[in-house]
């Protein structure tokens, strides 16, 4: 087990009935920037309570809304000049990992001295930001409680991230996470959030650290608690329990706990989705859903001694007269089988496309590095080998 930082200041509400804390949090602010997305939390009534609020505290505040998913670079800009033109001090964010995303971005960007795509390219890091609150209404990402943001640069089909996980310039300073605002979430996004829920504990869950029982059990548990719980959800959509329990386990796959354990972990899969929703603009969880099996099959025949944990502990392969790969074969197609049966696309084919750039994309997941991934280091032409599978 290698040192690591765990930082975390993100104060949670969890639970039913939440949203009253927003009196209490609202009293250190002044100025309020309102993010969201579309008309969904104006049609459940959630606009008009927070509105309330807002009003009874005495609050000015503006709105920014439209934000779209895989959010874009045009609505942060719309976003900061606001905030720099209003003095907002604020930025509440209603609604799942696109729109913290976004003001997220916003809150680092309106007070920084470098323009926020320079931010997004990693030239500087921000080490301030304004005050981020959100209220979430979409179990997935964990962007809740933690800093990390991911927005796309539609001129240049890249999808960019920043945050840095030892400073609070982009941790929301509190969270409320009540399970009633994502009853209303439809089936395909109930299952898009499935899959970035398992995915982000996938890419920590494979890496080359030597001392690792600890965080593997915690990332096993996740993955299994939401193999058990996701297709009984989907089948359930207005089941309490089971959004609670997605809920909790989307900030905990990606609040930090298993990062530092896990040495940080892969993320090679998420470098190869990013480039097919920089260029498709597919939602992420479905491009997570199709990359993921590919890329464990490739690495599995490389070094399988990891995947055979993950075929024994997740699906209780047996490994009588099996080889370590036969093995490992076998539990990534459960998982396969797994994202087959709860309805998540298998193949970019989903979407009808058939022509593809393949050079472009591999630099679009690459961005200048040599390689990407750290149980498999994966150079260009490995990443070019997965991707092109995916058509």
């Amino acid at each position: 087990m290698e040192n690591f930082i765990w930082y975390n200041p993100t104060k949670m509400y969890f639970g039913k009935g939440e949203l009253n804390k927003l009196h209490d949090e609202l009293k250190n602010y002044q100025k309020v920037l309102l993010v969201y997305g579309g008309g969904s939390i104006k049609s459940s009534g959630l606009y008009n309570q927070i509105i309330e609020i807002l009003k009874t505290e005495n609050k000015f505040y503006l709105e920014l809304y439209g934000v779209e998913p895989n959010p874009k670079l045009k609505k942060v800009r719309e976003g900061i000049k606001l905030v720099t033109k209003n003095n907002i001090d604020l930025l509440l964010a209603v609604g799942g990992g696109s729109t913290i995303d976004t003001a997220k971005a916003i809150a680092v960007g309106a007070i920084s001295k470098h323009d926020i795509l320079d931010l997004l390219l990693n030239k500087y890091q921000p080490e301030k930001g304004l005050a981020i609150g959100t209220i979430l209404t979409l179990s997935a990402t964990g962007s809740e409680m933690n800093p990390r943001c991911v927005i796309s640069d539609s001129d240049n089909d890249l999808k960019l991230g920043l945050g840095n996980w030892n400073t609070d310039a982009t941790f929301p300073n509190f969270s409320i996470c009540d399970p009633s605002y994502t009853i209303t979430v439809p089936k395909n996004q109930t299952i898009n959030g499935i899959v970035d829920i398992i995915s982000h504990v996938l890419e920590q869950y494979f890496h080359r650290n030597e001392n690792s029982i600890l965080g593997d059990k915690i990332s096993e548990s996740l993955i299994k608690i939401m193999i058990e719980t996701g297709p009984r959800l989907i089948k359930d959509l207005d089941n309490y329990s089971l959004r609670e329990t997605m809920m909790i386990c989307g900030a905990m796959a990606w609040n930090g706990m298993i990062r530092g354990l896990s040495n940080n972990g892969d993320w090679s899969c998420h470098a190869m989705e990013h480039a097919l929703s920089a260029v498709y603009d597919i939602p992420h969880g479905e491009g997570l859903a199709i990359i993921t099996p590919i890329w464990m099959e490739y690495c599995a025949r490389i070094d399988p001694s990891k995947f055979v944990n993950f075929a024994t502990n997740i699906f209780n392969v047996n490994t009588e007269n099996k080889t370590e790969l036969e093995v490992a074969l076998e539990g990534i197609e459960n998982y396969k089988n797994f994202l087959y049966e709860l309805g998540a696309p298998t193949s970019m084919k989903h979407y009808q496309i058939d022509t593809y750039d393949i050079d472009q994309l591999v630099e679009k997941a690459i961005l200048g590095r040599e390689t990407i991934g750290k149980y498999i280091s994966l150079r260009s032409e490995d990443v070019k080998t997965i991707l092109n599978k995916v058509f």
